[in-house]
């Protein structure tokens, strides 16, 4: 019987809002763990690695909702960078990132 990894998450939105911050912030730094897993599930479909392109286009988000969650992603060893470059629409390289399996 294969377990599935599971990550638990605790107070996932600490620091990405202050006290003193509007309610609109909070609310939106409430979003921002549920991005993550969004943007990871999306990762995991490309086993050979994928540029933040293919994210956003398989997710068909923006660009700067997608690629913030990929620091933290890397940060917290949830996918990791393959080393290798890819060049996206712009021309300019982005890097391939895989899911940690």
């Amino acid at each position: 019987m294969s377990q599935e990894k599971t990550f638990h998450f605790p107070n996932p939105w600490a620091g990405l809002a202050r006290n003193t911050d509007p309610d609109t912030s909070k609310e939106a730094a409430q979003k921002a763990p549920n991005l993550k897993l969004v943007v990871l599930e999306a990762i995991k479909k490309f086993p050979d690695g994928c540029i933040a392109d293919d994210v956003v286009d398989a997710l068909n988000m923006r660009w700067d909702t997608v690629t913030p969650r990929f620091a933290p992603l890397l940060k917290e060893g949830l996918i990791v960078d393959t080393g290798w470059r890819r060049k996206g629409r712009t021309g300019r390289s982005q890097r391939v990132v895989k899911a940690v399996s």
